[in-house]
């Protein structure tokens, strides 16, 4: 997962544009919907979906992630962004491997659940060694969900990282 520094603002808002959480736009005279939190247990299987993810990267499980990627996925990365297709095709192979030789922790954590969509925020610190280059990084990365059918499905990522300051 070698990231070069994104704004997160600039991820949002090619997720949104790209009508992914588009709303209906309710009839003249109606009112809005409401946006209600999710239960307790929606709340638990989103905060699991995007663990698993992770422990299925650093372990090279393709079937378990391509299993929890939605079909309409979008990954956000390097000043790019990738449909389903292109990130298993082409960028999941050095995920695995960034994952496998780079130990990543989590540094903080945020979650809001409203309805049928999810979204995390989270940093982290990576460091090891990955294709001959050390990495010391800090890194940020949003993952948005959904509610479907099959349970809770990733919807997008944004990864963003820069080499870590001395402090």
């Amino acid at each position: 997962m070698p990231k070069k520094p994104l704004l997160l603002a600039v991820g949002i808002a090619s997720f949104i544009s790209a009508g992914a959480l588009a709303e209906p736009v309710p009839a003249p005279g109606r009112p809005t919907p409401s946006h209600s939190p999710c239960l307790a247990a929606d709340s638990a299987a989103v905060v699991r979906v995007a663990g698993r993810f992770h422990k299925m990267l650093s372990t090279g499980d393709t079937a378990g992630i391509n299993a929890v990627l939605a079909s309409d996925l979008r990954v956000i990365e390097s000043g790019g962004v990738e449909n389903r297709q292109q990130y298993l095709s082409y960028h999941l192979g050095a995920d695995i491997e960034f994952a496998k030789g780079v130990k990543e922790e989590r540094m903080s954590f945020s979650y809001r659940c409203e309805g049928n969509v999810a979204w995390l925020v989270s940093t982290s610190i990576s460091v090891g060694n990955f294709r001959g280059r050390d990495i010391d990084n800090e890194g940020a990365e949003l993952m948005l969900l959904s509610r479907t059918r099959e349970g809770w499905k990733i919807r997008a990522i944004h990864w963003s990282s820069a080499r870590r300051r001395p402090r």
